[in-house]
Protein backbone atom coordinates (compact mmCIF):
# COMPACT_ATOMS: atom_id res chain seq x y z
CA UNK A 1 0.00 0.00 0.00
CA UNK A 2 1.25 3.37 -0.94
CA UNK A 3 0.02 6.75 1.11
CA UNK A 4 0.52 9.61 -1.04
CA UNK A 5 1.56 12.54 0.50
CA UNK A 6 0.50 16.19 -0.11
CA UNK A 7 1.78 19.16 1.64
CA UNK A 8 -0.58 22.45 2.35
CA UNK A 9 0.95 23.92 5.05
CA UNK A 10 3.26 26.40 3.88
CA UNK A 11 1.56 29.53 4.68
CA UNK A 12 -0.02 28.06 7.82
CA UNK A 13 0.82 28.93 11.76
CA UNK A 14 3.49 26.49 13.06
CA UNK A 15 1.92 22.77 14.11
CA UNK A 16 4.26 20.32 15.49
CA UNK A 17 1.19 18.18 14.70
CA UNK A 18 1.08 18.80 11.39
CA UNK A 19 4.93 18.84 10.58
CA UNK A 20 5.22 15.60 12.36
CA UNK A 21 1.87 14.12 10.24
CA UNK A 22 3.83 15.59 7.58
CA UNK A 23 6.88 13.34 7.59
CA UNK A 24 5.70 11.01 9.05
CA UNK A 25 3.06 10.31 5.86
CA UNK A 26 6.46 10.56 3.78
CA UNK A 27 7.92 8.04 6.71
CA UNK A 28 5.17 5.59 5.50
CA UNK A 29 5.59 5.65 1.98
CA UNK A 30 9.17 4.61 2.37
CA UNK A 31 8.05 1.65 4.87
CA UNK A 32 5.54 0.41 2.20
CA UNK A 33 8.03 0.87 -0.63
CA UNK A 34 10.77 -1.34 1.48
CA UNK A 35 7.89 -3.97 1.52
CA UNK A 36 7.26 -3.96 -2.22
CA UNK A 37 10.38 -6.44 -2.98
CA UNK A 38 10.04 -5.01 -6.71
CA UNK A 39 11.98 -7.35 -8.96
CA UNK A 40 14.84 -5.68 -11.67
CA UNK A 41 12.00 -5.26 -13.46
CA UNK A 42 10.00 -2.18 -11.09
CA UNK A 43 13.57 -0.43 -11.06
CA UNK A 44 13.07 2.45 -12.51
CA UNK A 45 9.05 3.49 -11.44
CA UNK A 46 10.83 2.52 -7.52
CA UNK A 47 13.52 4.92 -8.60
CA UNK A 48 10.60 7.47 -9.34
CA UNK A 49 8.93 6.70 -5.50
CA UNK A 50 12.09 6.97 -3.89
CA UNK A 51 12.59 10.38 -5.30
CA UNK A 52 9.03 11.74 -4.46
CA UNK A 53 9.69 10.29 -0.86
CA UNK A 54 13.11 12.49 -0.75
CA UNK A 55 11.37 15.45 -2.31
CA UNK A 56 8.46 15.06 0.00
CA UNK A 57 10.86 15.10 3.21
CA UNK A 58 12.70 18.01 2.01
CA UNK A 59 9.42 20.03 1.20
CA UNK A 60 8.01 18.90 4.48
CA UNK A 61 11.87 20.14 6.31
CA UNK A 62 11.58 23.32 4.05
CA UNK A 63 8.36 24.78 5.51
CA UNK A 64 8.72 23.65 9.14
CA UNK A 65 11.81 25.68 9.20
CA UNK A 66 10.10 28.61 7.37
CA UNK A 67 7.71 28.57 10.17
CA UNK A 68 10.49 27.88 12.91
CA UNK A 69 10.43 32.28 13.55
CA UNK A 70 6.68 31.57 15.35
CA UNK A 71 8.27 28.70 17.68
CA UNK A 72 8.99 30.83 21.14
CA UNK A 73 12.67 31.27 21.26
CA UNK A 74 13.60 28.98 24.34
CA UNK A 75 12.36 25.95 22.30
CA UNK A 76 13.21 26.75 18.61
CA UNK A 77 16.48 24.89 18.84
CA UNK A 78 15.04 21.77 19.98
CA UNK A 79 12.31 22.36 17.35
CA UNK A 80 14.90 22.91 14.26
CA UNK A 81 16.72 19.74 15.48
CA UNK A 82 13.95 17.93 15.77
CA UNK A 83 12.86 18.72 12.34
CA UNK A 84 16.40 17.93 10.40
CA UNK A 85 16.24 14.73 12.84
CA UNK A 86 12.89 13.35 11.39
CA UNK A 87 13.81 13.92 7.81
CA UNK A 88 17.25 12.10 8.02
CA UNK A 89 15.08 9.85 9.35
CA UNK A 90 12.71 9.69 6.25
CA UNK A 91 15.24 10.31 3.78
CA UNK A 92 18.75 9.49 5.21
CA UNK A 93 21.59 11.63 3.34
CA UNK A 94 18.83 14.04 1.37
CA UNK A 95 19.73 16.42 3.13
CA UNK A 96 23.79 16.15 2.98
CA UNK A 97 23.30 15.52 -0.19
CA UNK A 98 21.36 18.56 -1.35
CA UNK A 99 23.94 20.67 0.41
CA UNK A 100 26.66 19.46 -1.34
CA UNK A 101 24.65 19.78 -4.56
CA UNK A 102 24.50 23.15 -4.04
CA UNK A 103 28.06 23.99 -2.99
CA UNK A 104 29.06 22.62 -6.12
CA UNK A 105 26.92 24.52 -8.43
CA UNK A 106 27.94 27.54 -6.05
CA UNK A 107 31.01 26.44 -6.81
CA UNK A 108 31.43 25.99 -10.24
CA UNK A 109 28.86 29.24 -10.98
CA UNK A 110 31.61 31.16 -9.38
CA UNK A 111 34.64 29.34 -11.66
CA UNK A 112 32.34 30.55 -14.52
CA UNK A 113 32.50 33.64 -12.99
CA UNK A 114 36.19 33.83 -12.99
CA UNK A 115 36.88 32.79 -16.41
CA UNK A 116 34.61 34.93 -17.63
CA UNK A 117 36.27 38.00 -16.13
CA UNK A 118 39.30 37.02 -17.14
CA UNK A 119 38.47 36.35 -20.74
CA UNK A 120 36.91 39.85 -20.70
CA UNK A 121 39.29 42.37 -22.03
CA UNK A 122 37.21 45.55 -21.90
CA UNK A 123 38.05 48.24 -19.61
CA UNK A 124 41.71 47.38 -19.47
CA UNK A 125 44.55 50.06 -19.14
CA UNK A 126 45.64 48.65 -22.53
CA UNK A 127 45.43 51.79 -25.89
CA UNK A 128 43.50 51.10 -28.76
CA UNK A 129 47.28 51.98 -30.12
CA UNK A 130 48.98 48.24 -28.67
CA UNK A 131 49.19 45.46 -30.83
CA UNK A 132 49.97 43.32 -28.01
CA UNK A 133 48.87 43.42 -23.91
CA UNK A 134 49.99 41.49 -21.17
CA UNK A 135 48.16 41.88 -17.86
CA UNK A 136 51.00 39.98 -15.55
CA UNK A 137 48.73 39.91 -12.42
CA UNK A 138 46.51 38.11 -14.41
CA UNK A 139 48.77 35.81 -16.14
CA UNK A 140 47.43 36.27 -19.58
CA UNK A 141 48.31 38.38 -22.83
CA UNK A 142 46.30 39.08 -26.08
CA UNK A 143 46.49 40.81 -29.61
CA UNK A 144 44.66 43.90 -30.84
CA UNK A 145 43.77 45.87 -33.83
CA UNK A 146 42.46 48.92 -33.46
CA UNK A 147 41.33 48.13 -29.65
CA UNK A 148 39.34 45.20 -30.56
CA UNK A 149 40.66 41.78 -29.51
CA UNK A 150 41.66 39.40 -32.04
CA UNK A 151 43.55 36.88 -30.74
CA UNK A 152 43.39 35.46 -26.78
CA UNK A 153 43.33 36.22 -24.36
CA UNK A 154 45.84 33.70 -23.46
CA UNK A 155 47.57 31.89 -20.08
CA UNK A 156 51.26 33.05 -20.16
CA UNK A 157 53.89 33.42 -17.20
CA UNK A 158 56.67 36.19 -16.92
CA UNK A 159 59.06 36.90 -14.83
CA UNK A 160 59.72 35.67 -11.49
CA UNK A 161 60.28 38.08 -8.89
CA UNK A 162 63.36 40.07 -8.61
CA UNK A 163 65.06 42.87 -9.63
CA UNK A 164 66.98 40.99 -12.76
CA UNK A 165 64.26 38.64 -13.48
CA UNK A 166 60.77 40.99 -13.41
CA UNK A 167 59.20 41.43 -16.87
CA UNK A 168 58.89 45.40 -17.05
CA UNK A 169 55.61 47.07 -17.16
CA UNK A 170 55.01 49.93 -19.26
CA UNK A 171 54.53 50.71 -23.42
CA UNK A 172 57.05 49.34 -25.98
CA UNK A 173 57.79 48.39 -29.61
CA UNK A 174 58.74 45.31 -31.42
CA UNK A 175 62.44 45.71 -32.15
CA UNK A 176 63.14 42.05 -33.86
CA UNK A 177 62.05 38.52 -34.41
CA UNK A 178 63.96 34.95 -34.23
CA UNK A 179 61.86 32.11 -35.43
CA UNK A 180 64.42 29.46 -34.46
CA UNK A 181 66.13 31.73 -31.79
CA UNK A 182 68.47 30.27 -28.40
CA UNK A 183 69.24 31.67 -25.24
CA UNK A 184 73.34 31.79 -24.99
CA UNK A 185 72.83 33.52 -21.35
CA UNK A 186 71.06 30.06 -20.67
CA UNK A 187 73.36 27.27 -22.23
CA UNK A 188 71.73 27.82 -25.60
CA UNK A 189 68.13 26.93 -24.50
CA UNK A 190 65.61 27.07 -26.97
CA UNK A 191 63.41 30.12 -27.69
CA UNK A 192 61.33 29.46 -30.52
CA UNK A 193 59.25 32.39 -32.16
CA UNK A 194 60.85 34.90 -30.34
CA UNK A 195 59.23 38.39 -30.80
CA UNK A 196 61.45 41.10 -28.64
CA UNK A 197 60.31 44.36 -27.17
CA UNK A 198 63.38 45.33 -25.86
CA UNK A 199 67.19 46.03 -26.18
CA UNK A 200 67.62 43.87 -23.59
CA UNK A 201 66.58 40.41 -23.91
CA UNK A 202 62.85 40.56 -23.25
CA UNK A 203 60.50 38.72 -25.67
CA UNK A 204 57.45 36.92 -26.23
CA UNK A 205 58.53 33.49 -27.18
CA UNK A 206 57.64 29.55 -26.81
CA UNK A 207 57.99 28.48 -23.25
CA UNK A 208 56.27 26.84 -20.22
CA UNK A 209 53.69 28.95 -19.00
CA UNK A 210 53.21 27.30 -16.00
CA UNK A 211 57.04 28.34 -15.10
CA UNK A 212 58.09 31.86 -14.92
CA UNK A 213 60.88 33.11 -16.67
CA UNK A 214 63.80 35.51 -16.40
CA UNK A 215 61.76 38.46 -17.74
CA UNK A 216 60.64 36.97 -21.34
CA UNK A 217 56.70 36.52 -21.38
CA UNK A 218 56.07 32.27 -21.72
CA UNK A 219 53.46 31.10 -24.42
CA UNK A 220 52.18 27.42 -25.24
CA UNK A 221 53.40 26.49 -28.29
CA UNK A 222 50.64 27.55 -30.66
CA UNK A 223 49.68 30.67 -28.58
CA UNK A 224 53.33 32.10 -29.98
CA UNK A 225 53.46 30.92 -33.36
CA UNK A 226 49.96 33.38 -33.69
CA UNK A 227 52.05 36.24 -31.82
CA UNK A 228 55.29 35.52 -33.81
CA UNK A 229 52.84 35.61 -37.29
CA UNK A 230 51.00 38.97 -36.09
CA UNK A 231 53.15 41.26 -34.89
CA UNK A 232 55.70 43.01 -36.76
CA UNK A 233 58.73 45.44 -35.69
CA UNK A 234 57.38 48.61 -34.38
CA UNK A 235 54.00 46.91 -33.27
CA UNK A 236 53.62 48.67 -29.80
CA UNK A 237 52.92 46.77 -26.98
CA UNK A 238 51.61 47.38 -23.72
CA UNK A 239 52.05 45.66 -20.37
CA UNK A 240 50.21 46.73 -17.52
Amino acid sequence: MTTNYTYHGRHRAVSHTHTRRNIALVGASTAALAGLGAAPAMANPLDDLRAQVTDGALDAHDSALEQSGQVPEEFRDVYEQGVTDLTNAVAPGALDERAAARAAAEAAAAEQARQDAWNDTTNTPCPATAKACVDLDGRRAWLTDGGNTVYGPVYISSGAPGADTETPRGTFHVTYKVKDEVSHEFNDAPMPNSVYFTWSGHAFHQGNPNVDSAGCIHLGGSDSDAFFNQLHEGDEVFIY
